[in-house]
């Protein structure tokens, strides 16, 4: 079997990112989605929160796998067995990081390829800061994420 990595903070997860699972589930036999602990980052979410929604989102999908993950990318790499990391580009300013780092973990490891995919148009201009910042402020962000983020993130907004 054949799987991918599709590595992330995913706080939350959107529609975007949930759109790429599956594009990914049509080039592999199945994709584990590693959630990044962002302790380089500050987060909204709890890993435990952000591995749920997720959970929850792709539960009817089939052949995915998700699982929290701290360390070096390539390290969960090899502990899943996957032969690919997948990276969603949207624009071309997400190539300069995403190549950089694709090319630091061939270093690291030689056998895994990266492999980029490009999300639907109507989920191009989507991320998960922008999407948390229209729904901090009351914007309207329904059918960008799962239900269970949309209400998650009312609360966060009620809570205010």
């Amino acid at each position: 079997m054949r799987r991918a990595l599709y590595p992330g903070t995913f706080d939350p997860v959107t529609n975007g990112h949930l759109d790429l699972i599956k594009r990914a589930l049509r080039l592999f036999d199945g994709v584990v989605v590693a959630v990044g602990t962002g302790r380089d980052k500050s987060t909204m979410f709890s890993v435990d929160e952000r591995v749920e929604f997720l959970r929850d989102a792709v539960k009817d999908l089939g052949n995915v796998e998700v699982i929290p993950f701290d360390g070096l990318l390539v390290d969960t790499v090899n502990e899943t067995g996957a032969v690919a990391i997948i990276r969603g580009l949207r624009q071309v300013s997400d190539f300069e990081y995403e190549f950089q780092m694709a090319l630091m973990n061939r270093r690291l490891a030689r056998d895994v390829e990266t492999v980029f995919l490009m999300p639907s148009l109507s989920y191009i201009y989507l991320d998960s800061t922008v999407m948390k910042e229209v729904a901090l402020l009351g914007g309207d962000v329904d059918g960008l994420a799962p239900e269970a983020v949309i209400r998650a993130l009312s609360e966060k907004r009620g809570s205010r």
